[in-house]
């Protein structure tokens, strides 16, 4: 028998930072589909969740004002009204996020800052524009 041979295996693949974690992301199919889809933000995913919770608490009329529903829950208004408007993202985002899809920088703390009110200025800014949609 010969000497020892030696055989390389390289794997594509980037590790994504995510809060508390790392992830393995791996590479896209020819469709932009994930070969292994990655585990979506649990932080985003919890944030929407509670958004999407008191939009409908508050469409339901079972408070009259944020400010209301903030006293009940025993959060403060001024966080209230900012989860709120994470219900105004557009579709396209809300999916990728619940999909593990968002790019790096779609993070729970960039998404409750400013973000435009339509829908195509959403998906065209810097903080969409890289995900894979």
């Amino acid at each position: 028998m010969s000497g020892a041979t030696h055989i390389t295996v390289r794997v594509p693949m980037t590790i994504r930072r995510r809060p508390g974690r790392k992830t393995v992301v791996t590479p896209m199919a020819l469709a932009g589909v994930p070969i292994v889809p990655t585990r979506a933000d649990p932080a985003l995913v919890k944030a929407l969740a509670r958004a999407f919770r008191y939009q409908k608490l508050l469409d339901d009329g079972r408070y009259a004002s944020i400010s209301e529903m903030a006293a009940a829950e025993k959060i403060e208004r001024g966080y209230l009204g900012t989860l709120l408007r994470l219900t105004l993202l557009a579709p396209g985002l809300v999916e990728a996020i619940l999909e593990g899809r968002q790019t790096e920088g779609m993070t729970l703390p960039a998404l409750l800052g400013p973000f435009p009110c339509a829908w195509a200025q959403q998906m065209a800014s810097p903080l969409a524009s890289a995900a894979r949609l």
